[in-house]
């Protein structure tokens, strides 16, 4: 029996328009009620999803929990209580912000824990954010020493091209050693950046320890390859229908459904119900 599912937000469970669909929120009110954990486990600030919650009937409750950073973050609901920080060490964000920042094509975002800062916001990036609820801050100057009483939770860029977020890895990584960076892309325009060691799986894991659920109790939903880590890590790996091909080849199960068609109401009716 599945105890949790851990879901990504983006391209996964949202439409493309970033709306929730009143087919998957009653999905995910059913599983919870039957005991089931929901946990949407995002690359974005909790911040940014807190009326998602609203309509899975998740907000501000007890008992029920979010993950958001790539793992940087997991919180209970009620409140927004931090259960786990798992922020990056300065030194390193700040090596990692300053390739970004140097690429005049690259809206470079900083992630602290209750604020999203960019520098250099393009207007195609910034639309995206909007239309998902996700406001920010503009960074006038690229003067990274504002953060350094703040925990960073996550540095990414977004960049039009596969092959520029590709040089943008590889210029990180010939100024940072790749040995203290978990890299991954999502949502088919950032290059994301967390400390090495913190994803979406080892944070599933975590909240699994802290609620006595083991790895095989665990679904997890993706599309995109900062999701192959939670999706490597629990017993049920699941790719939407619109999933990237590594992770249709990872997952164990592939909804008929993509994300515009309830593809999560498709599992949890599945596997859970």
């Amino acid at each position: 029996m599945y105890k949790m599912i851990v879901c990504d937000l983006d391209e996964t469970l949202m439409n493309d328009d970033g709306s929730l669909s009143e087919k998957n929120a009653a999905a995910i009110q059913a599983a919870t009620a039957k005991g089931v954990y929901f946990v949407p486990n995002s690359g974005r600030s909790y911040t940014s999803f807190q009326n998602d919650l609203e309509k899975m009937h998740l907000r501000n409750q007890p008992n029920q929990y979010s993950i958001s950073y790539n793992g940087g973050l997991i919180l209970e609901n009620k409140g927004n209580k931090p259960l786990a920080v798992n922020a990056m060490p300065f030194d390193v964000a700040k090596a990692v912000f300053e390739v970004g920042a140097a690429n005049k094509k690259a809206a470079t975002h900083v992630y602290t824990q209750d604020v999203l800062y960019i520098y250099n916001p393009v207007p195609e990036d910034s639309s995206y954010l909007i239309n998902r609820g996700v406001s920010f801050e503009e960074m006038k100057t690229p003067d990274f020493d504002q953060f350094k009483d703040k925990n960073i939770m996550k540095v990414i860029m977004a960049l039009p091209t596969v092959e520029e977020r590709k040089q943008m890895r590889r210029g990180v990584e010939a100024q940072v050693d790749s040995t203290k960076l978990a890299v991954t892309f999502s949502s088919g325009r950032y290059v994301e950046f967390n400390p090495a060691g913190i994803d979406k799986g080892s944070a599933s894991v975590q909240l699994g320890k802290l609620l006595n659920i083991k790895p095989e109790e665990i679904i997890a939903a993706g599309d995109n390859s900062n999701d192959l880590p939670m999706l490597r890590a629990v017993g049920l790996p699941v790719s939407v229908a619109n999933g990237i091909d590594i992770v249709k080849d990872t997952a164990k199960y592939i909804t008929e459904a993509d994300n515009n068609h309830d593809a999560l109401a498709e599992v949890i009716n599945k596997f859970v119900l």
